[in-house]
């Protein structure tokens, strides 16, 4: 393609390794003592406020019709209940464990793309799927010890980013990221906000309001940007590098996100976690391995292969 710049491309992704982790740190700081829906709100708030100006100054398409609108309220939906489990997880368990267990998404995406979308999965890519799970086993085992069922959050994190990728595939060429990301974040506000404003003065933690301090906003903001961000540079590392380039690289979260718990929360992975998060990197990288020789064998084949999409 015209716009390939491929080096462009990997470094964009590199950033993204980067801010996506330092985000989910600053989440993590912050639920220590923001309840969870109003930090769930925050982060829809800031992502609308931010998106809006720039898709409007940019003259990005924000409106949204018939069947791509009924897509959106689903997906916006999935992502309400990812970013609410991973902030979750995130106050149980260390930063790259949380983050390790949600990378065996790529295996449920396999899986689900089969049963949905009838795509095909060989017996390598099965194979790998058995032996990422198992790496992710090792990564929840010791952590299910230490704090029981929240070490499960980050397998629901990865089971529905996996329903909010296949969603988004479906609606990827009809729409533009910014303004979907943009529009989603009206419509995140519009689910939770009266949620939140119902449920404020029950007495579930999870769904309490707390009045912010000058710091606390101001670390919100920062954390709300990152977040905004690390989006950004996953969506415009895609349009100068093929997903095949770049996919791989995301596998450099987990060890990211091992220096960020290391530094700012003396967390590291144990023995038998460390283990596992190698074990599913390697069946991932696989995986992505097997999706790029196939894509290029059918091509010299001259038989269709739709390449798998990144999240948008």
């Amino acid at each position: 393609m015209k716009n390939d710049r491929p080096i462009l491309g990997i470094f964009l992704m590199l950033l993204f390794c980067i801010f996506a982790p330092l985000g989910d740190a600053f989440a993590k700081i912050l639920g220590g003592h923001v309840p969870l829906a109003e930090l769930v709100f925050l982060r829809f708030l800031i992502q609308a406020v931010a998106l809006i100006p720039l898709a409007y100054l940019t003259k990005r398409p924000m409106r949204l019709t018939g069947r791509v609108l009924g897509f959106a309220w689903l997906r916006v939906v999935l992502h309400i209940i990812g970013i609410a489990a991973m902030f979750a997880a995130l106050q149980y368990l260390p930063l790259a464990d949380a983050i390790a267990i949600a990378f065996v998404m790529p295996f449920i995406l396999l899986i689900l793309g089969h049963f949905l979308l009838n795509e095909t999965v060989g017996i390598h890519r099965l194979g790998a799927c058995i032996v990422g799970f198992i790496g992710t086993l090792f990564v929840i085992q010791p952590s299910f010890e230490q704090v029981g069922w929240p070490a499960l959050l980050p397998l629901v994190v990865a089971v529905v980013f996996s329903g909010f990728i296949l969603v988004t595939r479906q609606i990827a060429q009809d729409t533009d990221p910014i303004g979907l990301q943009a529009v989603n974040g009206v419509m995140a506000i519009v689910i939770v906000g009266p949620i939140l404003y119902l449920l404020s003065d029950s007495n579930i933690p999870a769904f309490g309001m707390i009045a912010l301090q000058g710091n606390e906003i101001l670390t919100i903001l920062i954390w709300g940007l990152i977040g905004t961000l690390a989006h950004l540079l996953m969506t415009w590392s895609l349009r100068f590098a093929p997903s095949a380039t770049i996919a791989p690289m995301q596998y450099l979260e987990i060890p990211v996100a091992t220096f960020f718990g290391w530094m700012i929360f003396n967390d590291l992975p144990n023995r038998m976690a460390a283990i596992g998060i190698l074990i599913t990197i390697a069946a991932g990288l696989f995986i992505l391995w097997r999706e790029h020789t196939t894509a290029a064998r059918a091509k010299l084949q001259g038989s269709p292969h739709q390449e798998p999409h990144a999240a948008e």
